[in-house]
C-alpha cells in the first residue's frame, strides 16, 4: 500500500476537550498510540515509530458548533491481545466511557473474535477488537 492508499486518519470532535484528551490517554495508550501533538482545540495521536503521522484527532468542531456523535458511525481499533481488549473497556470506563457490549467472543463475526464496545464521553461509540489470527 502507497502513501495514496488507505485510511489517512479519524477526526472524532469533543465539547470538553479535557475529558476528551484524558479518555484517549488512557485508552489508546494500551493499543501503542500516544498523544504525538496538542494545539489550540486539538489533540493529536498515532504510533511515535509511524512517518505516516498521527492517526486519530481529538478536537473542537471547526465551525464552533456542538460536537455530536453520528448515529451509525463506529470507529475499531485493533488490540494485539485479548488482554488488551479487556483493558482498553476497563480504561474507557474509568474515564466516563460508556459501556456499548463487554468484552469477549463474538462467534457472530468469526471463530476466534474478540471485542468490546464503548462509548467516549462524548456519545462516539469505539470498538476494540482482537481478530483471530490468519
Amino acid at each position: 500500500m502507497n502513501a495514496q492508499s488507505g485510511l489517512g486518519y479519524v477526526t472524532l470532535g469533543a465539547n470538553d476537550l479535557p475529558a476528551a484528551q484524558a479518555f484517549y490517554d488512557a485508552t489508546l495508550s494500551l493499543l501503542g498510540l500516544g498523544r504525538l501533538h496538542s494545539f489550540e482545540n486539538w489533540t493529536g495521536y498515532g504510533r511515535e515509530d509511524d512517518p505516516g503521522g498521527h492517526t486519530v484527532w481529538i478536537c473542537k468542531p471547526f465551525d464552533g458548533g456542538l460536537a455530536l456523535a453520528g448515529n451509525g458511525v463506529m470507529i475499531a481499533f485493533h488490540a494485539p491481545s485479548p488482554d488488551v481488549v479487556d483493558a482498553f473497556h476497563a480504561q474507557a470506563l474509568a474515564h466516563g466511557g460508556i459501556c456499548e457490549g463487554p468484552p469477549g467472543l463474538r462467534p457472530q463475526y468469526g471463530e476466534g473474535w474478540y471485542a468490546a464496545y464503548v462509548r467516549d464521553p462524548q456519545g462516539n461509540k469505539l470498538a476494540c477488537v482482537r481478530p483471530p489470527p490468519a
